[in-house]
């Protein structure tokens, strides 16, 4: 191969500004055969550079929240019906004797009034069944209308923002329709 003509000379005459220009094959000195970039006389390298970005993220204090609660006792009369239930025992004296073969009463209902029969066995040359006494149980309700006072206590949040500056706002409370 012939050593190129134009050695020495600049081969990027309109080239980017910024860029060096390409050696030329046959310029190459032999104290540059030293330098990776510069291999044989036939290739030459061109060092390529590359520009990388890195995003990253931090956290920046913009401001501050303060939230306190405050408690609030309201007085109010709680109203109701209170409704109770008495019962009232008498005794009916009965004093019959069941014929043979009666069936014995059973507890029944009359009205409201629940009968219970007391039965007794009473020994005598025979024995038969007699109808001592019958219990009536009546029940009767009554109410009461009663007024209870009471005390119930509210809590509301105040909160504030303090900005950077140490500045202090009050965030009003927002309606949330509950």
């Amino acid at each position: 191969m012939s050593e190129n003509p134009k050695a020495g000379r600049d081969t990027n005459p309109g080239g980017n500004p910024g860029m060096s220009p390409a050696p030329s094959l046959g310029a190459v000195a032999s104290a540059d055969r030293n330098y990776p970039e510069h291999r044989t006389d036939a290739e030459a390298v061109i060092p390529v550079g590359e520009e990388t970005a890195r995003i990253g993220k931090r956290a920046v204090e913009k401001g501050r929240v303060r939230v306190s609660t405050h408690t609030e006792t309201v007085e109010q009369v709680l109203r109701e019906t209170l409704r109770g239930d008495a019962v009232g025992v008498t005794r009916v004296p009965i004093n019959r004797t069941i014929a043979e073969g009666e069936p014995a009463p059973q507890v029944r209902d009359e009205g409201g009034v629940t009968i219970i029969p007391v039965l007794e066995e009473v020994l005598v040359v025979e024995k038969r069944l007699v109808l001592k006494e019958e219990v009536h149980i009546r029940r009767t309700t009554s109410g009461e209308d009663v007024e209870v006072p009471v005390t119930l206590r509210r809590q509301r949040a105040v909160v504030k923002r303090v900005s950077p500056a140490g500045d202090i706002t009050e965030i009003p409370p927002q309606e949330t329709g509950s």
